[in-house]
């Protein structure tokens, strides 16, 4: 259901990206999914990564300010609208998605969904009772 999420600030200047990227290659880091947001002058890059603190830990250290936050994931077919039904379920419960980003496995063909949404627990209860599929750490870790 909840997997861990690291969001990193950064600054929007050459090079920044590769830092992160590679403090988390030194320490053996997998990175699973991310996600880049930008404005004129910050970014957040949002990360999926198999061992969360540790990577917390090493950017720290590396002087990048991190936070780790819970998110939900969840499992859908790799078709057309199977999303659509997916948010439509949160719409039903008046859960806002404050953003979300997803991506496709190859081994289990399903599409995996990383959401933030302002009840966490409502959205699970709703999601469980649409029969959507949630995804642990392992599941993620696995893709």
């Amino acid at each position: 259901m909840y997997v861990k999420q690291i969001s990193v600030f950064i600054e929007n200047t050459k090079g920044r990206l590769a830092d992160i990227t590679s403090v988390l290659a030194k320490g053996s880091i997998d990175i699973r999914a991310l996600s880049l947001a930008d404005t004129t002058n910050f970014g957040i890059l949002r990360l999926i990564v198999d061992r969360p603190f540790d990577a917390e830990k090493m950017l720290k250290e590396s002087g990048f300010t991190v936070s780790v936050t819970s998110v939900i994931a969840i499992g859908i077919e790799d078709r057309p609208g199977a999303l659509a039904e997916a948010l439509k379920i949160l719409e039903e419960g008046d859960i806002s998605v404050e953003y979300l980003y997803a991506f496709i496995s190859k081994t289990s063909g399903k599409a995996s969904v990383i959401l933030r949404v302002d009840d966490g627990d409502k959205a699970v209860e709703m999601l469980v009772n649409g029969g959507i599929t949630f995804l642990s750490d392992k599941d993620i870790i696995e893709i």
